[in-house]
Formats: C-alpha cells, structure tokens, sequence
C-alpha cells in the first residue's frame, strides 16, 4: 500500500471509528433497552440474554474468519460488505415481531459486524506503521468505545422513552450509509501479501465450542445440568479438536504459534476477562435501575455517564501511555480500578447508595477506558504486518467471547438467585456472587498486565514473531480446502 498523507491517514482513522461506533453502540443502546423488550415481546431474563449474546456470540464465532479473508481478498472489499450487511441487519431488527426475529435478525447484524472491526484495525495497523503514532491511533480507537458508552445509553433512553425500543436501531442506518460513501472514496485497497487457504473444519469447530458453551451457560438455571451437560460435553469436544486439527494445517484458522508469545496471551486472556467484566457490569446495571430502582430508560442511560465519561477521557490516555511506557502500567491501572469496583459492589453493595453506586460506576469506567488500548497494541504490535488481520481478529473475537461469556455466567447466576420471585425483593442478594466474578476478572487483568508484559514475555514475542515469518514445517502439510 502506498504511503499516505497525512490527513487522508487521518480521513481513513475516522471511518474505521465509524465502524466502531455503531458496532459498540448497539450494544449499550439495547442494554438500556432491555425492560422494554421485556415488557413489550413478553422475555424472561434467559430471553434477554440470548437478544444481548445471539450478537457477540456470531461476532466471535466469525470475526477471524473475517480477518483471514480480508487479508486474503481485500480489506476494503470485506469491510464495504461489512457495512451493508450491518446496515441492513439493523434495519429489520427495528421491524423485528417477536423474540426469536429479534435474536435472528441480531445474528444477522452480527455477521456484519463480523466484517468491521477486525477488518478496520487491519486497515489502520497498515495505514500507521509508525509504532507511536500507531499507539496514538489505538488510543484514539479506543475512546470511540467511551464515546459509544456515554452516547448509547443517553440516545437509546431518549428514544425508548419517546419513540420506543425499535427506533434504537435506527441510529445504525445513516452513520453505517455514511461510512460506507467514506469508505468507497477514501479508504485505499490492501490485502497480505501471501493469500491464506480458508479452513472450514476449524471455523465449523470454533462455532460448536462458543455456540454449545453459551447455551449450556443460559440455559443451566433453567434446564437443569442434566439436560444442558450434552451441550458441555460438545463444547469440550470442539475445542480438544482445535487443539488437535489446527496445529496440523498448513494455513490454520487459528495460529497456535501466537500463543507462544507471552504479550499476546496475556492481551487474549485479558481481553475475554475485560470485556466479561463490561458485559455482565452492563446487564447487572440496566436490569437493577430500572427493574429495581423503577429509574426510566432515559435515567438509567443518565446513570451510565459516572461510568462512561471516564471509558472516553481515559482511553486516549492510555493509548498515549502504550506510546510512552508500554502497556504495563495502563493494564495494572485498569486491573487495580475494576477490582476495586466489584468489590465495592459485592462486598458493600455499593447500589444502595447514590455516593458509593456513583464511585463503583466511575472506577469501573477509569479501569475499562485503561484496559482497550493496551489490549490492541499487544496482540498486533509484536506480529508481522502480512499476519495483522488474523492477530487483530484474535483479539476482537477474546473481546465478542469475553461480552458473550460475561453476560451469560452473570445472568445465570442471576436467575439462579433470584429464582421466581420479583427482582425488587432478591435483586442485590442475588447479584453479590456476579460482582465477586467482576470483582475476580478485575483481579485477573492485574495480574496478567505485571507478568505477561516483563523482558521475559518480550522475549518470548520477539522468538514467536520470527516463527511466524519463517513458518515452521506442520505435522501435515495438506490443507483441505
């Protein structure tokens, strides 16, 4: 690809963040929709699970599919589809008539979606190939989270209260068009150098393992183990196979040999405990100041900005401190402030009070705005460049699997508390195991943000880059098409 100027860098930063915009947001605006989904299309709490995880359940079953084939075929042409799709998916989600059109229709959108943001961080790994300056554009991606955060909840609760639920998905329409027109002019064409072979058992493997778990997951409360256990068993099944066919591929889906590298093992790991701390923060909140509180949807949203405003004025400054420092001081700020965060909630229950609530919200909004540009710059700044669309989609898909798993476990363990009596009765007793689990992924994200990012784990990068730009002969060298 050619070098840029400056302000055309500039130009193809802003449509990547367009797409990350209306990817995130759809995510907050439904969450503040949820109680009226629920009063509307009659949902129980597992209902409004799958209407939230049908989406980041299809996201991290695709996204590196949609990674390899841009890499393959074109980014702009894959990212371009992306938006129509996406665009397209929103629009009938809008008219959906009942429960499973909506999470049908979620699906849809996802497989969009799918297309998007991996896709654009490829496109902007390989628009600015200067380390710091890349970091900044991290940086920048990463407030567009904040900004999604603080605007999703707001715009959803004005229009839910005003118009209703469906017009939610009408913000998608004008910005997925706009970025498209921007795309078709702006955006330059790029593919990886050498075409990587699609691996269909592999991608069959990895929509098992997230489709089957996620279901056993919701379904537990409900169902009874006994009858989601065969569910289980496919889950680990699907991923003993991965584990066993991927290695033997000469062009796997997924390149185990990544996970070599300490950096991006601990930005893997990290990014599914985040982003399951955000999903299940976000369903606990909705569900508890609307159902408990009897706040409105435009209220609630307000209630979303102690934790929002700090996502968007902290993400820049982290990217601006992966610059600098490296991504170790962001992740242990990030780590400390979501710890901290759950175990005020589940130790003081810090929702009963409007101080300590707005505390809680605030730090778990310094920790997430910490966490997001860390993340990125390790699992794609330690690759090679031909290999940048797979590294980020790995990412992205630990981020869809981590939101999916978030609000699968903390909703499970919320129905299970709350069995069938009213949410206003049982509702705080029964969310304190959920904010431990928030609490425990905080944890996590500390401890991996001092161990995985030392000179040893760089060492382990730099050992793991030079495999992968000399690929190391496979067991099997045949790759089925």
């Amino acid at each position: 690809m050619p070098e840029l100027t400056h302000r055309r860098r500039l130009l193809v930063l802003a449509v990547c963040c367009m797409s990350l915009l209306i990817v995130s947001i759809d995510n907050t605006i439904l969450n503040v929709a949820l109680p009226a989904v629920q009063r509307d299309l009659r949902a129980s709490t597992s209902g409004l699970q799958w209407a939230v995880d049908a989406y980041t359940l299809v996201l991290a079953a695709l996204l590196m599919l949609a990674g390899s084939t841009a890499d393959r075929i074109g980014r702009k042409r894959v990212f371009m589809t992306g938006l129509v799709v996406f665009t397209l998916g929103s629009l009938l989600c809008s008219l959906a008539p009942d429960l499973s059109s909506l999470v049908v229709f979620r699906m849809m959108q996802a497989v969009g979606g799918s297309m998007l943001n991996p896709v654009a961080m490829s496109i902007i790994t390989n628009t600015f190939t200067d380390p710091r300056e890349r970091a900044r554009a991290i940086g920048v991606w990463g407030a567009v989270v904040g900004i999604s955060m603080a605007a999703g909840p707001l715009v959803g609760g004005v229009l839910v209260e005003s118009v209703g639920w469906r017009s939610i998905f009408w913000v998608n329409l004008p910005v997925g068009l706009a970025a498209l027109l921007l795309t078709l002019r702006f955006v330059p064409e790029s593919r990886a150098p050498r075409a990587r072979r699609p691996d269909p058992l592999g991608q069959l493997m990895v929509i098992v393992l997230f489709g089957s778990l996620t279901y056993a997951i919701i379904e537990a409360p409900g169902a009874g183990f006994a009858r989601v256990l065969p569910f289980a068993v496919v889950a680990l099944a699907a991923l003993l196979g991965l584990l066993w066919y991927e290695p033997r591929r000469a062009e796997p889906l997924i390149d185990l040999r990544f996970f070599r590298s300490a950096p991006f093992s601990g930005a893997t790991v990290t990014a599914v405990t985040a982003f399951a701390a955000l999903g299940g923060f976000l369903f606990l909140s909705t569900l508890y100041l609307q159902n408990v509180r009897g706040l409105s949807a435009l209220h609630a949203g307000l209630w979303m900005l102690p934790m929002a405003v700090p996502t968007f004025l902290c993400a820049p400054l982290s990217g601006r401190l992966v610059g600098s420092r490296g991504p170790r001081l962001p992740l242990m700020i990030a780590g400390g402030a979501l710890t901290v965060s759950g175990v005020l909630f589940a130790a003081f229950e810090a929702e009963t009070s409007n101080i300590t609530l707005f505390i809680g919200y605030a730090l778990f909004g310094v920790g997430f705005g910490f966490v997001n540009a860390p993340i990125t710059n390790t699992a794609v700044s330690g690759m090679p460049r031909a290999q940048a669309g797979v590294a980020a989609a790995v990412a992205s898909t630990s981020r869809q699997l981590g939101q999916t798993l978030g609000v699968a476990v903390i909703g499970a363990v919320l129905a299970a508390g709350v069995g069938t009596s009213s949410y206003g009765d049982t509702f705080v007793a029964a969310a304190r195991p959920g904010w431990w689990i928030l609490a425990a992924c905080g944890l996590s994200v500390l401890v991996l943000g001092a161990v995985t990012n030392g000179r040893w784990a760089h060492r382990t990068a730099e050992r793991a880059a030079e495999r992968l730009e000399s690929p190391e002969p496979q067991k099997t060298t045949r790759s089925p098409a």
